[in-house]
């Protein structure tokens, strides 16, 4: 790939709403969580809430999972355009390239305690290979397009590490000659995965890629816009991810399953949850009002996996689906990714730990081509707040408290 594809590519007619905010009355309405407010103009995904769609750059994640890899779909969301075939050759291999990581990096994985959930690790390391690359503040075409393909090849390779390491095994080192999913796969078990487990995988990958303005992309545009380097974006976006109520969803949704035990179980379970107004993993989401299409994807992929292996959690989450849907359904309360995503990643053996990193593993493209964008017309972003503390209170002595 050449430095003025990616030059083009990050000068695209995108900016960040940038109203200044000195002045503005304090009295102004405080919107919980900043719901429906726009703080930003983006050109890189698109949900439809309402019919269920969700592109990237204008082209639909379905069409991209049938058709697509996830090298394809990160080069789309970094640069705007689906690559041609030399260029996605040479963008495949040069990322390739960048894969192994620095043995001071193995170290510091191994000092990490082996109880420590696998995402605080990933956040770890990826701060710390910010230092091994001292990223200047201004960025020329060619740090920009090294940190990106850097960051979305390394990822795997701290997860894959940190998991076997943590288990007593030794890491092994990647291989320039599989492909973004195989190569995890690869380094996750040590054996070379077939066809079929990469494709899923891969598509996994392609789902994740990228969603709007949620939470971690919206911290790491946050970081980015204080001109802080690639690596504290991405480190601070995956703390956001971190959080129960954003990326650990699909680990609780699996717990569930299993405590649930069999389809048979499921109703009274459900319907018990529902009587004490529990929150329930896999259902809901603050934009789509029907079946998240992501969800609809791997619904497939549970089910043609869970034929062939005989484990019950997919039969468990359909029985689920339909009492959630005789309930909620009228509501807008429908399956989104997390319903899914945990059985098809279990039917992989990845440990459920890992569920949650493997989201970062994708998501990461997103962040980036967000921090890329954000770099366009930057503004800093500095909100304001409605103070509801005291005022004009004196300091009380010590031996008058």
């Amino acid at each position: 790939m050449s430095h003025e594809v990616f030059a083009r590519s990050v000068t695209s007619k995108c900016s960040v709403v940038s109203t200044p905010l000195e002045g503005i009355a304090m009295d102004k309405e405080v919107i919980p969580g900043l719901e429906g407010v726009p703080i930003a103009e983006s050109a890189i995904s698109r949900v439809d809430g309402a019919a269920g769609k969700l592109e990237y750059r204008g082209v639909s994640v379905e069409q991209l999972a049938d058709l697509g890899t996830f090298e394809e779909t990160s080069w789309l969301l970094l640069y705007g355009e689906l690559p041609t075939a030399d260029e996605l050759a040479a963008f495949t291999r040069e990322m390739a390239g960048y894969r192994r990581l620095k043995y001071r990096v193995i170290d510091l994985i191994k000092c990490l305690p082996e109880t420590g959930h696998p995402m605080d690790a990933l956040q770890a390391a990826v701060a710390a290979i910010g230092m091994f690359y001292p990223t200047p503040r201004d960025l020329d075409d060619a740090a920009k397009k090294s940190a990106c393909m850097r960051l979305i090849a390394k990822l795997p390779s701290v997860v894959a590490a940190f998991e076997r390491i943590r288990r007593g095994d030794e890491h092994i080192l990647p291989r320039t000659d599989l492909g973004h999913a195989a190569n995890f796969l690869y380094m996750l078990t040590g054996d070379e995965p077939d066809v079929e487990r990469t494709h899923v995988l891969d598509v996994c990958l392609i789902l994740h890629a990228d969603h709007t303005m949620n939470a971690s992309t919206f911290a790491g545009r946050v970081v980015g816009s204080t001109l802080a380097d690639p690596y504290c974006v991405v480190s601070s976006a995956l703390g956001a991810l971190s959080g129960p109520l954003h990326g650990g969803a699909n680990e609780t949704a699996m717990a569930l399953f299993r405590e649930i035990g069999s389809p048979e179980n499921a109703r009274p379970v459900i319907e018990k949850m529902i009587a004490e107004k529990a929150k329930i993993p896999g259902f809901g989401h603050r934009v789509y009002r029907t079946i998240d299409p992501r969800a609809k994807v791997l619904k497939t992929f549970a089910k043609s996996l869970a034929d062939k292996s005989g484990n019950p959690e997919c039969a468990i989450a359909n029985e689920v689906e339909k009492v959630m849907a005789e309930h909620y359904g009228e509501k807008g309360i429908w399956p989104n990714v997390d319903l899914y995503s945990g059985i098809v990643y279990n039917e992989l053996g990845i440990p459920a730990e890992c569920f949650t990193p493997i989201f970062a593993i994708s998501r990461v493209a997103g962040w980036l081509a967000h921090w890329l964008e954000q770099r366009i017309g930057n503004r800093i972003f500095r909100p304001t707040q409605k103070y509801v503390g005291k005022s004009d209170r004196s300091y009380t002595p010590m031996n008058q408290r």
